[in-house]
């Protein structure tokens, strides 16, 4: 069943990239959500209706949770987590990194889950126990990171959060870190740095104040290729805190940040 459940979220994800690769040009509409740096457009709003509408015909009864509509109810005990437009800056200026995430979850947790890429041409997916894997230039590809276990020679990803304040803390905890690490990196995404923590483009990656959408379907894909995914004290990562990282590395990495204040604050 998962493996059914992982071609329906590549199936979803790849409406979605195709309706924005197509209307990129024109979104030109633009709103702010919770600060001026916070943006959506008319295209995140299609890209999600696109994918409802496609996993709905598939599975009715499921309930969805989207970025831009919220919660709808079901009646299965199945959650679609959707973000349709993940990278909206990047997508306003033109820039490849971002990507639509897509996955569902059961009672116990995440069961598959995919993340496409459409300006690169990729495709990120894994089902709970099947392993994660990427479609590109017509092959595939099993994903597994990269072995490290020293956090000076870790290649380290990051985000920032939309509000001033929130951005100002996240760059003093990062200063704290800089030179503890090889260096850092920040692409605007959440769902495809998890995706390239799988695929062995960094050995670790950290944010604070990610929500559901942004995380699901990259977590179960980091994990299914061996990364340690995990909050600040807790097993689970939630909206305060969300680290993963190459199992080596892991828990030096999370005192580190932690030490910092990297996981505290507005």
């Amino acid at each position: 069943m998962n493996e059914d459940l992982k071609s329906l979220a590549e199936e979803a994800a790849l409406v979605g990239g195709r309706l924005l690769l197509t209307g990129q040009p024109s979104a030109r509409q633009v709103d702010a959500k919770s600060s001026p740096t916070d943006v959506v457009t008319q295209m995140d709003t299609a890209s999600e209706q696109a994918i409802v509408a496609h996993l709905m015909a598939a599975r009715p009864d499921d309930a969805v949770l989207g970025e831009e509509a919220g919660e709808r109810p079901g009646t299965s005990g199945m959650r679609w987590v959707i973000d349709p437009l993940d990278g909206t800056v990047n997508y306003l200026y033109g820039l490849p990194l971002w990507a639509v995430s897509v996955a569902v979850e059961g009672p116990s947790g995440a069961l598959a889950g995919a993340v496409a890429v459409p300006a690169l041409g990729q495709l990120f997916s894994a089902a709970q126990g099947g392993g994660a894997w990427l479609t590109a230039d017509g092959r595939l590809r099993r994903l597994a990171v990269r072995e490290c276990d020293n956090p000076a020679s870790a290649l380290v990803a990051t985000g920032f959060g939309y509000l001033p304040q929130r951005r100002k803390e996240q760059a003093e905890s990062l200063a704290q870190v800089l030179d503890q690490v090889r260096d850092i990196r920040r692409c605007g995404a959440a769902a495809l740095d998890l995706c390239w923590l799988a695929a062995g483009q960094y050995d670790a990656y950290f944010e604070r104040g990610l929500q559901p959408w942004d995380s699901a379907a990259g977590t179960l894909i980091a994990r299914e290729a061996g990364a340690v995914v995990t909050g600040a004290t807790t097993h689970e990562p939630d909206t305060e805190f969300l680290l993963g990282a190459a199992p080596g590395v892991h828990a030096q990495l999370r005192d580190l940040l932690v030490a910092a204040g990297a996981h505290t604050g507005a």
